[in-house]
């Protein structure tokens, strides 16, 4: 009788345990609840070049770059370091696409070989030298030049936060998935206005005109409310 309490009282114990463990956030999921700030990003954009952008079907071409041209205007004027990187341009899937290269004309795309862009050690080094743990990832497409990257930057220890909605791929389904495995490894999808606004966070910092025109030009829904806030706030 004690010899089955025992071996009862050992099962308990042990799934009380796993109970724990699951309970206890994982040091990812800790620190994804630091907020985004220009202080601790670092953008990197992948492969927006007329091969990806003609084949994406996940989301329209059209917001596909508006967007990400908001997210590319929006890194400069916090001063976030911002790298841009392309694959076999000249051979295969073409420059940089006008619309992006224009939100960000000081930027000299790192032209790359490899599908992996976290294997070209330029780029794995411009992040590293940045400084900065959190990285904002999009591009094309995102189940093989976004995820990739993402994938080794989260095994070296990045907290990684995919912008969905400038990323894009030939099929719905394909995106969908490879978010779904990004998550699951830790990563965090977000969209690319909320990146935007919470690295402003307060309204009276000087960025506030630079994002407001950001959003005037690149977030239709929301510029009606930044057209009436500059109409009838008065400025100090």
């Amino acid at each position: 009788m004690n010899k089955l309490l025992t071996q009862v009282g050992v099962v308990l114990l042990s799934l009380f345990s796993v109970v724990v463990a699951q309970a206890e956030p994982v040091p990812t999921a800790r620190r994804v609840l630091d907020q985004l700030t220009p202080e601790n990003s670092v953008v990197l954009l992948i492969d927006y070049q007329p091969q990806f952008v003609f084949s994406t079907r996940s989301i329209d071409i059209e917001t596909l770059v508006n967007n990400t041209a908001g997210l590319t205007k929006a890194a400069l004027a916090f001063k976030v370091p911002t790298i841009i990187t392309t694959v076999t341009a000249q051979a295969f899937a073409g420059p940089l696409i006008e619309r992006i290269q224009a939100a960000a004309p000081a930027v000299r795309p790192i032209d790359r070989t490899v599908i992996n862009a976290w294997h070209d050690d330029r780029v794995a080094k411009a992040v590293r030298a940045s400084g900065r743990k959190k990285i904002i990832m999009a591009g094309l497409w995102t189940d093989n030049c976004v995820m990739l990257p993402a994938l080794s930057a989260l095994a070296e220890g990045y907290e990684v936060y995919v912008v969905t909605d400038a990323s894009g791929d030939y099929d719905a389904a394909s995106h969908e998935r490879a978010i779904q495995r990004l998550v699951q490894a830790g990563a965090v999808p977000i969209t690319w206005l909320p990146v935007m606004l919470e690295w402003q966070a307060d309204w009276t910092r000087p960025t506030a005109g630079a994002v407001n025109q950001i959003i005037r030009d690149h977030a239709a829904a929301m510029s009606v409310g930044a057209q009436y806030r500059q109409a009838t706030v008065q400025k100090p």
